[in-house]
């Protein structure tokens, strides 16, 4: 259960930015029923990850596979439930889904290897070794190095966002 109450559907009918993140999500998920106790806040935030997950040029798969990571470093079920099919959709094979729920990186290939050392080294020590970056570094071009590099910033926020809060489920869980 939620630590502070959602607010209430009559409240959420007067805001305006609840028709933009029903089209741009899809539904209006308690995340964002969350993040609307403070309008201006649930603005810039599905914005920054519209950004991420719907204008950047990082591969999908990459992308998926770094918000599926951090959420079960942070055991964010909330985020992996959700982001689950959306792996599978960008070519993450159910075994690999497994192993990023068990904080393995068998299954993947060197780059995607690298890729996951680079945002266990984010996530548990913020600061990033120069031979984990450098390897890494060396598979993206600049723009897609720095979308990376904010991917995996943004959902460390959005796991620490729904663990701190206890956000609940949905009952079927669409994106967030």
């Amino acid at each position: 259960m939620a630590r502070i109450p959602y607010p209430t559907d009559e409240t959420l009918a007067s805001e305006p930015l609840v028709q933009r993140i029903m089209v741009e999500r899809g539904s209006l998920l308690n995340l964002y029923r969350m993040l609307l106790h403070s309008p201006p806040l649930a603005e810039g935030w599905l914005s920054f990850f519209t950004a991420i997950r719907q204008k950047c040029s990082l591969p999908g798969k990459i992308r998926e596979m770094v918000i599926m990571r951090i959420a079960s470093i942070h055991n964010a079920t909330y985020e992996f439930s959700a982001h689950e099919p959306f792996a599978l959709q960008e070519g993450i094979t159910p075994d690999q889904i497994n192993s990023l729920r068990a904080g393995s990186d068998f299954g993947f290939d060197v780059c995607e290897r690298a890729i996951l050392a680079y945002c266990e080294s984010m996530t548990h020590e913020v600061e990033v070794p120069d031979a984990v970056f450098e390897t890494v570094k060396a598979h993206f071009n600049e723009r897609e190095f720095v979308e990376l590099t904010a991917t995996i910033a943004g959902y460390n926020l959005v796991s620490r966002f729904l663990e701190a809060m206890q956000i609940d489920h949905e009952p079927a869980i669409a994106e967030s």
